[in-house]
């Protein structure tokens, strides 16, 4: 099997791990889906990094549990 084939898998499933982080800190995930596919390993450093975007004023709950 030809390397780019599982190192795409890989950088896919990161991306994918990295918008959910990404919601868990009330940001959007298909914004840092779309970061990630470009930056990978340094979006998850960013997401990690980065203090959790603070709730909207509308929002009740936190939606979804």
């Amino acid at each position: 099997m030809h390397w780019s084939i599982p190192f795409g898998i890989g950088w896919g499933t990161l991306a994918l791990i990295n918008a959910g982080l990404a919601q868990s800190k009330n940001r959007s995930g298909l914004l840092w889906w779309l970061f990630s596919l470009f930056l990978g390993p340094i979006a998850t450093f960013l997401i990690v990094v980065l203090p959790p975007a603070p709730k909207k004023a509308g929002s009740i709950g936190g939606g979804l549990p």
